[in-house]
């Protein structure tokens, strides 16, 4: 999901003192921090508790078919384990390789301390811990409890380095949402498919069968949740999703995907190959529909395709919001789609089950769990959108799916695109904006310098004192992905860096669509 994670290429970053009056732009009170509260930690425990829940259930179930002599069902249940956690494990170790090296080498580290960077001993034994971390397929686990530690410190910490870990732990809680959200899409959902089949070919449930499949299912679900509201909690243009409106999303996709599931699990009992040519072909279609949505989140056009093939496996079980818009239509056409394809799977297999091993009853039992299912999900679909959406009701007027506060009209001078802890809403790139003008991106100065203290700004021009300002010389990227300066992790370390050097939070200026390219000098570099 993070396909700008290893900062190469990045964007242009320019440093502003605030005495340089910002250009073209003014000063703006910056609007209060979020602070973490207790339900915050108790929510990540949650969270930990479920990833511990479904890995462990699934091992347990895969030593129970080896024991019984199923190899064939013990195989299918270890790879869908095994394979997607390697997967993952290496994006985590991948990440922390270049957090830390980057850390060690220019010394842009988050802390005093940090900056320095570790040496010798202490370094190595940085690297084994968090080698036979990944290793033992633990890089979630440790990432959670990090969260959890520097969300508590930035609730116990003094003023300045609240705001410090509070930024680190929003990073930090970024990187584990894009990490599980992968992590259970590729195993959770063919690992919920692949045991309600085998409920039905035996045409009954055993514990540890239903166990797993309940695991992976609360899985998918809390994970689709969560990643909603850690996304709106790290962005200050958002309000933030309650806890209430978390809880409603997770029973609104906990009974769509049980109902998805259970009718690709019916049809697939049947059907194999045809369930597979299904698949396949719903994904392909999907993938083509969010690629014509043109999303706006990778740097390059190939980073973008395969963004959106993996968003693709996604809406294979689920909905997910791809693009800021009108969101209302295109959930409609998606519900339809998947409603009109759970109603044929589940009659096609109506229609050819075995009836020796399955009574008629059992069946038409079969039929309305997966109707009620669907239907509850839809129940509290709209639950969430008429009383808990973190804008207020959505069925009235609406801007998209993705809805701002309203604003008031901008003021002469005012920081419209600049942002502060968490960010900023800004106008949404197009196509041309992104590709930009012939040449533009060549003539880009040196990445993270410094501007010189530019003469004092004209009388009519109040001078800022809300302290540095970064400018990054890229259009703003929106929802549902976060920002550059969330995903791009030199960024992160040049933010962490200047925001504990500052007394003040560092606001974030991206470049505003359409407005004339600054000719600037710059000297020292950070």
């Amino acid at each position: 999901m993070a396909a700008k994670s290893d900062g190469g290429g990045g964007p242009a970053v320019r440093l502003e003192s605030p005495e340089s009056g910002g250009g073209r732009r003014g000063g703006g009170a910056a609007p209060p921090a979020r602070r973490y509260r207790l339900r915050d930690g108790c929510w990540v425990l949650c969270a930990l508790l479920v990833c511990f829940a479904d890995g462990a259930s699934d091992l347990w179930l895969a030593a129970h078919y080896y024991v019984r002599g199923q190899r064939w069902w013990f195989g299918l249940t270890l790879l869908f384990v095994l394979l997607p956690s390697l997967v993952v494990q290496l994006l985590s170790f991948r990440w922390f390789v270049y957090d830390f090296a980057a850390g060690t080498k220019d010394g842009a580290g988050s802390t005093k301390d940090s900056a320095r960077g570790p040496r010798g001993c202490c370094r190595l034994c940085v690297w084994l811990l968090q080698g036979l971390i990944h290793l033992l397929q633990l890089g979630q686990v440790w990432r959670y409890l990090r969260t959890l530690y520097l969300g508590l410190q930035s609730r116990w910490q003094a003023e300045h380095r609240r705001r410090h870990f509070y930024w680190r732990m929003m990073f930090e809680s970024a990187d584990i949402s894009m990490l599980r959200l992968l992590e259970t899409f590729l195993k959770s959902a063919p690992q919920l498919v692949l045991q309600l089949s085998i409920m039905v070919q035996q045409n009954s449930i055993e514990p540890l069968q239903g166990l797993s499949a309940s695991a992976s299912l609360l899985s998918l679900a809390w994970m689709i949740a969560s990643y909603q509201k850690v996304l709106r909690d790290s962005r200050e243009d958002k309000m933030p999703m309650s806890y209430k409106g978390a809880v409603v999303q997770i029973l609104w996709h906990l009974f769509t995907i049980a109902a998805r599931a259970i009718a690709f699990a019916l049809f697939a009992s049947v059907f194999q190959l045809y369930f597979g040519i299904f698949i396949v072909t719903h994904w392909c279609i999907m993938t083509f529909w969010i690629i014509q949505g043109e999303t706006d989140f990778c740097m390059s056009k190939w980073e973008e395709i395969i963004y959106n093939m993996v968003v693709g496996i996604i809406y294979i079980f689920c909905w997910f919001n791809v693009k800021e818009g009108r969101s209302r239509y295109r959930m409609c056409i998606y519900y339809v789609i998947t409603l009109s394809e759970n109603a044929a799977l589940t009659v096609l297999w109506f229609l050819y089950y075995d009836r020796e091993t399955i009574s008629d009853f059992d069946a038409l039992i079969l039929v309305c769990v997966v109707s009620s299912s669907f239907a509850l999900g839809i129940f509290f679909m709209f639950i969430y959108y008429c009383l808990l959406h973190p804008n207020g009701p959505m069925f009235g007027s609406q801007a998209g799916g993705c809805i701002f506060r309203p604003r008031p009209a901008p003021v002469p001078g005012s920081p419209t695109d600049a942002i502060t802890s968490p960010p900023r809403s800004l106008p949404r790139t197009t196509g041309g904006e992104r590709e930009g003008a012939p040449g533009e991106r060549d003539s880009c100065v040196p990445v993270f310098q410094v501007r010189p203290c530019a003469p004092p700004a004209p009388a009519a021009r109040a001078p800022r004192t809300e302290g540095p300002v970064i400018r990054i010389d890229l259009p703003r990227k929106k929802y549902p992905a976060w920002d550059a300066h969330f995903i791009d992790r030199r960024l992160r370390k040049t933010i962490l860096a200047l925001e504990y050097a500052s007394p003040t939070t560092p606001r974030l200026q991206y470049r505003t669509p359409g407005a004339p390219q600054e000719v600037l000098e710059y000297e020292t570099t950070v």
